[in-house]
């Protein structure tokens, strides 16, 4: 299970580093959220895949992001996935981190596929804010 989650989220990264932002939605569930950024939320895949395409375009279209440490807490079928996410840019003058410590929850669906119900890369950040 673990590798599975694991495996999910390394294709994650490279569809959005390709910006094959189609591929990227089968990662997610139909009524995933998506934290953009601190205090704005997109619901559901249509709107996911549309922050993902300004994200790209913030990014002057130069965003790698990769995991680092991963802890994975299952419960039945739900997992907290804890990871160190790394962006790399070469855009200089973002006002967000490019290291954060992201919370992911993943459930698993009919077809027995762990798929991405909660994406948050600020992860407890978003606390206070």
């Amino acid at each position: 299970m673990e590798q599975q989650i694991k495996d999910i989220i390394s294709a994650c990264d490279v569809a959005i580093k390709n910006e094959d932002f189609d591929t990227l939605m089968n990662y997610y569930t139909e009524d995933a959220i998506l934290v953009v950024k601190p205090g704005m939320i997109a619901r559901g895949k249509e709107e996911i895949k549309k922050a993902f395409i300004a994200i790209a375009n913030y990014f002057d279209h130069d965003i790698v992001p990769t995991q680092g440490e991963m802890a994975i807490l299952k419960a039945g079928d739900t997992a907290l996935v804890l990871s160190q996410t790394l962006l790399d840019s070469d855009k200089t003058d973002s006002e967000y981190a490019m290291e954060r410590r992201a919370t992911y929850v993943f459930k698993k669906n009919a077809q027995d596929e762990w798929l991405c119900a909660i994406d948050n890369s600020y992860g407890t950040d978003l606390i206070g804010v």
